[in-house]
């Protein structure tokens, strides 16, 4: 026989609720008398038992320091406490098995922690013909007589792609308004020089259909270079550099085989090599300022009403530089496709971020502030 005040798992009586009591169960204590409690559908009891509402219900007997065992409600409240103390077991029983299924053994289970994490186990490369591809990829700074300007590679802007990514995890919307950038130019970029090459690539095999067969040129001594990237940015650079090398074969091929001129073979080249090198500059830009001491902790929250003055200064500054970041970028609707940000938004913070964003926008119409389409200017072949 159980003693008067101790607890026993309660059975869940199987008649329907009472109609004045909505939410309620009846377990029933072997005997003893009937228990209500409040339910909730996400409870991980399985009879539904509600801690949180039962809390909020009981909660003068929680907090009290000497709860009143006459309190009508004290065989609730000694329910209350048994099941926080399940929860407790609970947690603590998924914690030690990660989770894992009832039916796996906890050997098993705690394996999942030694796991180890992936890692490239071969080395990645990137083969390139050209010289213009070579130069595409490493870039060249200005030198010491200053004749000639610095222009971006795909190493620099892969470098500053990587810092940009990393700065998502801060939760900082000018870094997340850099990368869509660099997910809408690149692609982009991609694709005009592959329905490009593919237009120069129907010319030749004309050629080849009355009876000319000509191969593409290609390097007596290609140049493998090893990548390793560090975030899936550079790996899309290393991409779009490659496409750029194999149209750039083609076009030289056009041009060895008199089927364009040296000013065509030339212009086709510009064609491309002018617009990459003007969209690193961006990319460029963007983590040249983003990753200054005074900017490095810009966040989100920075914008909001009373934000201190350092958040402030930064606000003013960032938008005096790059101009005022995209209200639905800023308020996280629209995300890159590659992002650290790991920020769980309540409900009232969403409304607080989309106010915010409104006022961006109207403060952007106002002033037309915001970052132009990169230009060419200042850009040498």
């Amino acid at each position: 026989m159980a003693a008067p005040n101790s607890i026993i798992p309660p059975l869940v009586r199987s008649s329907a609720l009472p109609s004045n009591q909505p939410g309620l169960m009846d377990p029933i204590f072997p005997g003893g008398t009937s228990i209500p409690f409040e339910t909730d559908d996400s409870s991980p009891f399985d009879d539904r038992y509600s801690i949180a509402k039962e809390r909020a219900r009981l909660l003068d007997l929680i907090e009290s320091e000497d709860p009143d065992p006459t309190d009508p409600r004290w065989p609730r409240y000694e329910l209350y406490l048994q099941r926080c103390d399940k929860l407790k077991q609970m947690e603590a029983d998924y914690r030690v098995t990660n989770g894992a299924d009832h039916v796996v053994e906890a050997s098993v289970a705690n394996q999942l922690r030694d796991l180890g994490g992936l890692v490239d186990d071969g080395i990645d490369t990137m083969t390139l013909h050209t010289k213009e591809g070579f130069r595409m990829f490493m870039g060249r700074r200005r030198d010491p007589a200053g004749k000639y300007n610095a222009i971006p590679g795909g190493k620099r802007v892969a470098s500053s792609l990587k810092a940009l990514w990393t700065l998502t995890r801060n939760n900082n919307p000018y870094a997340d308004w850099a990368l869509l950038r660099a997910d809408n130019r690149i692609p982009e970029l991609r694709r005009g020089l592959d329905h490009q090459t593919r237009t120069f690539d129907a010319e030749i095999k004309k050629k080849a259909d009355k009876g000319l067969g000509f191969a593409i040129l290609k390097s007596r001594e290609p140049k493998v270079l090893e990548l390793g990237f560090r975030s899936p940015y550079g790996y899309a650079i290393a991409e779009l550099i490659v496409e750029f090398d194999y149209y750039v074969r083609v076009v030289k091929t056009l041009g060895r085989k008199a089927i364009f001129s040296d000013k065509q073979e030339h212009d086709a080249i510009r064609q491309f090599t002018r617009p990459m090198r003007a969209a690193f500059e961006e990319f460029i830009r963007f983590e040249t300022w983003l990753t200054k001491p005074e900017l490095l902790p810009l966040s989100r929250t920075d914008f909001l009403p009373g934000a201190d003055t350092n958040a402030q200064r930064r606000v003013a500054a960032v938008t005096g530089i790059l101009g005022t970041v995209p209200p639905g970028i800023y308020a996280g609707r629209q995300v890159s496709r590659h992002s650290q940000r790991r920020v769980s938004i309540s409900d009232t913070e969403k409304v607080m971020l989309e106010r915010v964003a409104k006022e961006l926008a109207a403060i952007d119409q106002e002033s037309g502030t915001a970052v132009d389409e990169p230009t060419d200017e200042g850009l040498v072949d």
